[in-house]
């Protein structure tokens, strides 16, 4: 009996709470920090890659559910945050390049609206919409409670702000500035300055969830982070190209010409400027997860990450001499696979990650969902929280990136390449952008061949994985 007695204490004591946890949580939502990169391949610890430091992003992985298998819609800036931030593809956005507006439509509402419209504080601190070809791309107020800061400019303009005299830099190429500059001489130092301020004023303020977007400019071009980064490494230990010929049979759509680094001009770089090159974006990398460390450390500081969740996010990967190809714009692994962490408090799996597969676009339903809130009409994404709850769960067959060519056009594009991910293969298809008409294809086997150099799409043995995967490739809506 008296075993019993206290078993019911001990039970009605858990249940009390229980519902203690319940009730707190229903009457204070989550808040949101949601934390982008630009440029950042899963070259990461917690990805795997011994050689990167990245302490702050890591010990984010070991706090909530790390996506092993997440691919975003576009690999380029632009487009990519349009889909992420409306939860629509390219297709539908109509945003293939840098240029186009978030809004093409009436009906458009974005993540941060939405949650605006359903009493969040919504603050945008850094790159988070696409940054420099137009002020109001940054859709304040629609998007945002107040005025965003730091998102507008090129990366370019990033050069050191600092009191007294700007130390030389030692860079030996025209991407790569080593300067001995403190943090917040360049735009990530200050953005993650203000946006742990930011922090520390939402624990004085009222009470009111909020959604705090946090765009940080690195690793982008160009590779500047201050020389205390790049001493971090031994440019010794940093591997040479693994895979730098084009994939076997490759179809010529399926490369370009690395506009982005070389502006139409061939590929001169030696040996040494290679070396700097992949170096650089180590430190760019190293950099970038210090100014994370800032802003979780003010999360902490302030309690706000008991009731906080934080969403860690690039817009696409990227291309460091792989394939003959340096920068983005492609739908090859490297550009389209992204690090991607969701950290919700208290969920019993967190530092579990998951295989299963996952697309940037979902991230907006997925944050509904966790924060009991009702989806407008239009998203394409799905909600990502049965896989938050069981990281052996899944929502999807396929991940889908899309990408035309030219990469950088004006009017239309020649063609459009479509690339769907499964769990062994990538294929892709490109099509002639009017007619419609398939001009090349690409099947590649991620169980034997997970860096893409053999295109199997021609091998008559393959045809039947051909046909199943271009009929994925005309229903990208279907889980």
């Amino acid at each position: 009996m008296k075993v019993r007695i206290v078993s019911w204490l001990f039970l009605s004591f858990w249940m009390g709470m229980y519902h203690t946890s319940a009730q707190q949580a229903k009457n204070q939502p989550y808040n949101i920090l949601f934390i982008a990169t630009d440029d950042l391949r899963t070259d990461l610890g917690c990805y795997g890659n011994d050689l990167v430091i990245s302490p702050n992003i890591d010990a984010l992985a070991q706090n909530g559910t790390l996506f092993e298998r997440a691919y975003c819609q576009q690999a380029l800036c632009a487009p990519s945050r349009i889909s992420i931030m409306t939860g629509r593809r390219p297709d539908q956005t109509k945003s293939w390049n840098l240029t186009s507006p978030i809004r093409r439509t009436e009906d458009v509402v974005t993540l941060p609206e939405h949650l605006k419209d359903n009493g969040y504080f919504t603050q945008n601190i850094g790159k988070i919409y696409h940054n420099w070809h137009q002020p109001g791309h940054a859709d304040y107020p629609k998007s945002w409670s107040v005025e965003p800061m730091l998102h507008y400019g090129t990366h370019n303009e990033d050069v050191p702000i600092m009191q007294g005299e700007v130390p030389e830099d030692m860079g030996i190429t025209k991407w790569t500035k080593i300067r001995d500059v403190p943090d917040t001489a360049y735009y990530d130092g200050r953005i993650a300055e203000n946006a742990a301020a930011a922090i520390d004023g939402f624990a004085k303020g009222p009470d009111r969830p909020f959604f705090l977007a946090v765009g940080f400019w690195k690793p982008h071009l160009p590779f500047n982070a201050p020389k205390k980064y790049w001493d971090m490494y031994d440019k010794n230990h940093i591997p040479a190209i693994y895979n730098g010929a084009a994939p076997q049979d490759v179809p010529e759509a399926a490369l370009h010409d690395s506009w982005e680094f070389f502006r139409g001009e061939p590929n001169t770089l030696n040996k040494e400027e290679t070396l700097e090159l992949r170096h650089g974006y180590l430190a760019a990398i190293t950099f970038m997860d210090a100014q994370v460390g800032k802003v979780m450390d003010a999360l902490k500081r302030n309690g706000l990450d008991k009731n906080t969740i934080v969403v860690f996010w690039s817009d696409h990967g990227f291309q460091l001499g792989e394939h003959t190809m340096w920068g983005k714009n492609s739908n090859f692994e490297n550009d389209a696979r992204v690090p991607f962490i969701i950290s919700v408090p208290k969920n019993a799996q967190n530092g579990k990650p998951t295989r299963s597969l996952a697309e940037l676009l979902d991230l907006y339903p997925t944050i509904l969902d966790l924060c009991g809130l009702e989806q407008p009409t239009g998203l394409q994404g799905t909600s990502l929280v049965p896989i938050l709850k069981d990281p052996e769960a899944s929502v999807k067959k396929a991940a889908y990136t899309q990408h035309p060519r030219p990469a950088y056009y004006k009017g239309d594009p020649d063609t459009m390449g479509y690339s769907v991910r499964t769990d062994r293969w990538r294929y892709t298809e490109w099509l002639d952008f009017k007619s419609r008409e398939i001009v090349g294809r690409e099947l590649y086997d991620h169980y034997y061949d997970a860096e893409e150099t053999i295109n199997l799409a021609g091998e008559e043995r393959f045809q039947d994985v051909v046909k199943e995967l271009h009929e994925r490739l005309e229903t990208p809506k279907i889980p």
